[in-house]
């Protein structure tokens, strides 16, 4: 006689035992209809499940997070079937869920095409309207290889053969396919009804470069159809944003084949690199860091020495000269202590904060190269705080409100933070991560954020705090961390003199508040749509002169900006001025000003912004103080 306990704490006792869907249905026929799984104990299962003894249950649905994935996954596995009766001879590989959707990949004998994907697309809501059963069963490894290479399989019977012999396998059957699963799935495939198959693109077997290029088919699913028409409108959106195609309009960047992985900065997207490093190292001057420079070709030794070469081995660049080999630099804390070993230094000296935009280089497989987001060569706004254990809080304290600061005045007041904790093979004693850890969490509660606990995805050689950017989209990036480093600084002989004349290995804190200036340009670039705010853009403003006698008084007003430091421009093209407001307007240029007779009798210049928006006729001086104030303020007055 199980008896189940539901969320609200309310008891159900039944006879015998009884289904997750029996228990839906008795507490309501709505709930019975839209129930996709459930939570026993815990545990996410199929609502054929049969519960046989007491029972915490929790019943998912489509308003639930897990609900979600469990459409996703069954989508995944519709797609699968709908690819199999309209492909038979296609052999299908892994399909999971992922960030928004799911994927399955395929081998076949040809290339599938956008005609195909529609078709795909089209049985699949054939097999939606038929809502198919979908069956749970259990084979052993054995049974389960040779079910799939009888079905001409290979590739599924691959991945069997590596799971142990004695671990039994769950396969799911809806109409004729039948696919490998731990599932949950939904009951049948009519609770599928909202999905889009998206895309196609190459994927290696196993993620390796050395096997066969498989298709791998994306598809979105979401629990009803305003979710889904909200995603399209983003992603939509997101084509519209992408900075690849805004630095080729705006001219910013360009990437080619001869150096994959590294940005060619053109003059206006090297204007805004320029500006956005010059604001963060007025920012560390203000927070007391010293800058330094670091070589970018090391001996291997040093690498090895600290655990880099071991661990990242395979990412990192190499040359060999005079019988040496080298590392072209992946990161730059290796170089840090070296500059902090010269020199005896006492607790008196420390914290010592030492930052370095360090061009570093990563050997990043070429299929996951994207445009900025993903490089080779990168610069960090990189920085290592060696201080004692006792100054890890009020340094992490500092920290995070450096950064929050420095959101800020980037447009960005949306960060997610997560503090994550030590692991299971770690170094270090427990008594030093406890106060790690307890220093960590202090200085986020004592500003009074929200967090989140990662517990166990702390780094082996200590915790650590992330932090991620949500844009207008809605997405997430993660940019910022400060992370504790028990190991490096022993590693490498880093030593100060303690108040009793011991020598002790200081922490090392790394720190980074962009991560990379190139991804985070990138997101920039995204973020405003390529409308920077005025201090960022490449050229703030644009003089136009009506006709040609308005040249020379164009020529003057461009001259008393540009030694106030305004990055500006003149267009003296004999053109109509309506069609020259229209060509700067669309490279997003903040500030347009108009010379004409009116202009040049009252001394003024006509202004208007990138939007369109007219604000008469200015004064050269008040123009410049309305530019000095909104550049100080780091507002974004002219998008508006």
């Amino acid at each position: 006689m199980p008896i189940i306990t539901l969320p609200d704490g309310s008891q159900r006792e039944y006879e015998e035992p009884v289904t997750i869907e029996q228990v839906a249905t008795d507490i309501g026929p709505g709930l019975g209809k839209a129930a996709l799984a459930g939570k026993v104990n815990g545990e996410l299962v199929d609502t054929s499940t049969l519960m046989r003894e007491d029972s915490v249950l929790q019943i998912i649905t489509a308003r639930d997070e897990e609900g979600l994935e469990v459409i996703r996954h069954s989508t995944a596995h519709l797609m699968a079937q709908a690819v199999k009766l309209l492909y038979p001879t296609a052999q299908v590989t892994i399909g999971p869920v992922i960030e928004d959707g799911f994927f399955y990949d395929f081998a076949y004998e040809r290339s599938f095409t956008p005609e195909d994907l529609e078709a795909i697309e089209a049985k699949m809501r054939e097999l939606v309207k038929q809502s198919l059963k979908i069956e749970r069963s259990i084979l052993s490894r054995d049974e389960a290889v040779s079910f799939f290479r009888d079905a001409g399989e290979a590739y599924k019977a691959e991945i069997i053969e590596s799971i142990p012999s004695d671990e039994p396998l769950s396969l799911y059957k809806q109409g004729e396919f039948t696919d490998l699963c731990r599932g949950p799935h939904v009951p049948d495939t009519g609770k599928l009804p909202v999905f889009k198959v998206m895309k196609i693109a190459g994927a290696y077997w196993r993620g390796n470069s050395d096997n066969e290029m498989l298709q791998r088919i994306y598809g979105t699913a979401w629990a009803n159809k305003k979710e889904l028409k909200a995603y399209l409108f983003r992603l939509a959106e997101a084509e519209k944003r992408d900075h690849r195609k805004l630095a080729k309009s705006l001219d910013l960047f360009h990437m080619q084949e001869e150096a994959p992985g590294m940005v060619f900065w053109h003059d206006n997207g090297w204007k805004i690199y320029q500006e956005v490093e010059q604001y963060i190292r007025e920012v560390l001057r203000k927070h007391e860091y010293i800058e330094v420079k670091t070589p970018q070709v090391v001996d291997r030794s040093l690498w090895e020495k600290s655990g880099h070469w071991d661990k990242f081995g395979e990412m990192i660049f190499t040359t060999h000269s005079e019988h040496r080999d080298y590392a072209i630099k992946p990161m730059n804390c290796p170089c840090h202590v070296q500059i902090y070993n010269q020199g005896i230094k006492s607790y008196r000296d420390l914290p010592v904060r030492m930052a370095e935009f360090g061009s570093c280089h990563r050997n990043e497989p070429s299929g996951t190269l994207h445009g900025l987001m993903r490089v080779r060569n990168f610069v960090q706004d990189d920085a290592h705080i060696f201080c004692t254990e006792e100054q890890v809080q009020d340094e992490v304290s500092a920290f995070i409100e450096m950064l929050f600061a420095v959101y800020k005045d980037f447009g960005f007041n949306e960060v997610i933070v997560k503090l994550s904790t030590r692991p299971e093979n770690r170094v270090g004693d427990d008594s030093v991560w406890d106060k790690a850890e307890q220093a960590l969490e202090l200085a986020l509660n004592n500003k009074e954020l929200d967090w989140e606990l990662q517990p166990g995805e702390g780094a082996f050689y200590g915790p650590k705090i992330e932090f991620s950017l949500k844009d207008c989209l809605g997405r997430v990036w993660q940019c910022g961390t400060i992370q504790v480093d028990f190991s490096m600084p022993g590693r490498l002989d880093a030593q100060y003199i303690a108040e009793d004349g011991s020598k002790k290995v200081p922490v090392m804190l790394h720190r980074a508040i962009l991560g990379s200036l190139e991804r985070f340009i990138g997101i920039l670039i995204e973020e405003h749509a390529g409308t920077f705010p005025l201090w960022l853009a490449p050229t703030q403003v644009v003089i136009m002169n009506i006709a040609d006698r308005h040249a020379e008084y164009t020529q003057k007003i461009a001259k008393i900006l540009q030694k106030q430091g305004i990055r500006v421009k003149t267009d003296l093209r004999n053109e109509k001025i309506g069609f020259k407001i229209r060509g700067h307007s669309m490279q997003r240029v903040p500030y347009l000003l108009i010379a004409g007779d009116k202009e040049l009798e009252t001394d003024t210049v006509s202004v208007r912004t990138q939007r369109g928006k007219d604000l008469g006729s200015l004064s050269i001086e008040e123009f410049s103080d309305r530019l000095a104030d909104e550049i100080s303020q780091r507002v974004n007055e002219a998008a508006k």
